[in-house]
């Protein structure tokens, strides 16, 4: 088999919208440069617009390239969803990782008939973000399951990632290709 260079990918603070539009620039070239090859996302985040984060998310489940993702520090809020959205079976955090899952919050003021729009539309967010959490872990949990779970900030270390199935493999050191898989968890192999 032929390896070559690692196609990476780093999201390190907040998402916003440059943040994501650049996210969304590099996943598009990479794919357009060759679309088997894996991408791999690095997330350290603490989360951030949730529309910024589903331009990232839908354009990771939109390209063909098959896009890995590691936690490395934390994964909060937006970072979570998008470390739960990767590839199946390719995604990581590394032992002292720090997941964080919560529903979406949001503020307005101003008349009342606009706040019970925003209202309803911060609702419509919420099951959309739930479904999607839902959709891509492992551990088979209901819509009632995934609306408990995230009511409240949920802090999360890898372990408990790990059992939850947000991520799939803890990763605790970097071997070579031949040396042994270096990993916790259900699956053997870290590299793609």
């Amino acid at each position: 088999m032929e390896y070559g260079m690692e196609r990476i990918v780093c999201l390190n603070g907040e998402v916003d919208e440059t943040v994501s539009a650049s996210i969304v620039a590099q996943l598009l070239f990479l794919e357009s440069d060759n679309p088997e090859k894996p991408i791999h996302l690095y997330i350290n985040s603490p989360g951030g617009s949730v529309t910024a984060g589903l331009a990232v998310y839908d354009t990771m489940t939109y390209i063909q390239s098959p896009v890995a993702t590691i936690c490395v520090g934390q994964a909060a809020s937006m970072g979570s969803l998008l470390l739960t959205g990767g590839e199946p079976g390719k995604r990581y955090c590394l032992p002292h990782s720090s997941i964080m899952v919560h529903q979406p919050s949001g503020g307005y003021f101003g008349q009342a008939s606009d706040i019970a729009i925003h209202a309803n539309e911060i609702l419509r967010v919420r099951k959309q973000l739930n479904e999607i959490y839902r959709r891509h872990l492992t551990k088979a949990h209901g819509i009632d399951d995934i609306e408990r779970m995230m009511e409240r900030d949920r802090f999360m270390s890898a372990d408990e990632a790990l059992g939850l199935g947000i991520v799939d493999q803890i990763l605790t050191n970097r071997l070579s290709r031949d040396e042994g898989d270096g990993v916790r968890g259900k699956s053997s192999s870290p590299t793609a």
